[in-house]
């Protein structure tokens, strides 16, 4: 259901409660607000991690949006949302704070939550950090089959640049892993990707890949 159709439905709740004398309506209210306002904060927190991604600035707010909007999701039962919005807070503990212990326990149960809910895109994004984080630990096979995984909802999902991103990530995993002769292929194949849908961000992400692996052919 979207903001308006429930912003209209808790108006609808409070007529009954004023005029109808329903008061068991404000509860159904309440629920219907709770609901938006757990949107908002994900939504919210997504933009201002976008702005960290763009500056590499902590914004205070980031963490306090994804976890009401987490809280907000539990007390309505929406594991959907709340498994969302605990890929979000590992996500922030992976990407802003750097601190992998603190993450892998929320994706993990981003996971749970993602998978029974069938929310195939948020479990891709989780399937990718947790692929991140086996490959900062060292565990380059698990990395490699997250990465993979993920690919695969990716895949099927029509989310290319998603797809893109992945084989950027299987570069770095396949050279750590003494495989350099499939290093070329993943950042060609993601940069063909990367062009097709208009991913600026992932071929910027081949160009570092390239010139951090030695693969940069303007060298």
């Amino acid at each position: 259901m979207s903001a308006e159709h429930r912003l209209a439905r808790a108006r609808e709740l409070y007529e009954r409660s004023v005029f109808g004398d329903d008061h068991e309506a404000l509860p159904a209210a309440d629920r219907e607000l709770d609901a938006v306002e757990a949107d908002l904060h994900l939504a919210r927190g997504r933009v201002v991690h976008a702005r960290f991604l763009r500056d590499r600035v902590e914004d205070p707010q980031e963490l306090p949006l994804f976890s009401r909007a987490a809280q907000l999701y539990q007390q309505l039962g929406d594991a959907r949302g709340e498994g969302e919005a605990l890929f979000w807070i590992g996500c922030f503990h992976q990407v802003v704070r750097q601190d992998d212990d603190a993450a892998v326990p929320a994706l993990q149960r981003a996971r749970t939550l993602a998978g029974a809910a069938g929310d195939r895109l948020t479990l891709s994004y989780v399937l990718r950090h947790l692929g991140i984080s086996a490959h900062l630990a060292g565990r380059l096979d698990e990395a490699r089959d997250h990465l993979l995984a993920s690919a695969r909802l990716r895949e099927e999902l029509g989310h290319q640049a998603g797809v893109a991103a992945n084989l950027v990530g299987l570069a770095y995993v396949a050279a750590a892993d003494g495989r350099p002769d499939e290093v070329p292929d993943l950042l060609d194949r993601a940069a063909r990707l990367a062009e097709e849908h208009g991913a600026a961000g992932v071929a910027r992400q081949v160009g570092e890949a390239r010139r951090a692996l030695g693969y940069d052919r303007a060298s």
